[in-house]
């Protein structure tokens, strides 16, 4: 009786750290043939079930890295080191092409820091994401922020001594599926930084101007933090979506892609939209978005 009890009493942790097999039979379809590597990372936060794909594989992350640089600059604002809308002076030999808008501005334009933020997570502006993560304290530091808060792989490169080598191979920074969403999930329940800080992030990243590949999937009227990152060989995309039936999270990460055009049409991209929409389906099957 005693043994009954016991077990009884675990089921629910065990239910909530349970793999979704109907659900990973079902992302298996959809990746498969897929014309490179993929690794996903699904995890619904109400009842904790999830799925792993390769999600412990490290990818590329592209512009994602600007979610770590953004904690970077909040853990300077929390330490009293930066002010959220600190005055700042734009400069051209700060300038980055890339996409973004800072590298438009004329020299000697006053800003501040929010403006940088915003610009960055937004409109995943290269030039102030290359600010940012100098006020920051470079890579090195946020590299330091990243080990503290258990995340083994997620790095910063670009600009940071002693990793040229493997920015040759992963770029500006690098990440797991798993990590990186599990990342802007601590962001959500206010873990990193502090409360305050976690939700200022938290607003940030809900106001993205790239809504195109898996964020289009998910109905406008639905809150959703999410950043993507692009290079030619890779496409990535990680979403915590505020569901009306529980949030979930979910991080896409390809690399070694075949198909490197910059269209609508790129593989890597179309397959981003479809898990999204699936994802969205499976948890929200009443409410699912109009086909376009």
């Amino acid at each position: 009786m005693y043994r009954f009890l016991i077990l009884f009493m675990l089921l629910p942790a065990l239910a909530f750290s349970q793999q979704d097999r109907k659900l990973e039979k079902g992302l298996q379809e959809l990746i498969k043939g897929f014309n490179g590597d993929i690794g996903i990372y699904v995890r619904n936060l109400k009842t904790g079930r999830y799925v792993g794909i390769h999600e412990d594989t490290i990818f590329p992350t592209a512009s994602i890295v600007k979610i770590p640089i953004l904690v970077g600059v909040f853990d300077k604002i929390e330490k009293g080191e930066l002010t959220y809308h600190q005055p700042l002076i734009y400069r051209d030999s700060i300038k980055y092409g890339g996409s973004g808008l800072m590298q438009f501005f004329k020299d000697s334009t006053e800003t501040d820091l929010s403006v940088l933020l915003a610009l960055m997570m937004s409109y995943s502006d290269n030039t102030s994401s290359l600010w940012n993560q100098a006020l920051a304290g470079g890579g090195q530091r946020i590299n330091e922020l990243m080990a503290q808060y258990g995340l083994s792989v997620t790095r910063v490169n670009s600009r940071t001594p002693g990793r040229e080598d493997i920015r040759n191979v992963y770029g500006w920074g690098m990440t797991t599926p798993r990590e990186m969403a599990e990342l802007v999930v601590k962001i959500r329940q206010g873990e990193i930084v502090s409360k305050a800080a976690s939700a200022r992030m938290y607003r940030l990243m809900t106001h993205g101007y790239y809504d195109e590949t898996g964020l289009s999937q998910i109905p406008p009227y639905v809150q959703a933090a999410h950043k993507t990152g692009s290079v030619d060989a890779s496409r990535s995309e990680v979403i915590l979506v505020n569901a009306p039936h529980g949030d979930y999270v979910f991080y896409v990460g390809t690399k070694n892609n075949k198909d490197q055009r910059w269209t609508d049409e790129n593989e890597a991209e179309n397959l981003i939209r479809k898990i999204s929409k699936y994802l969205w389906e499976y948890f929200e099957p009443s409410g699912r978005p109009k086909r376009s």
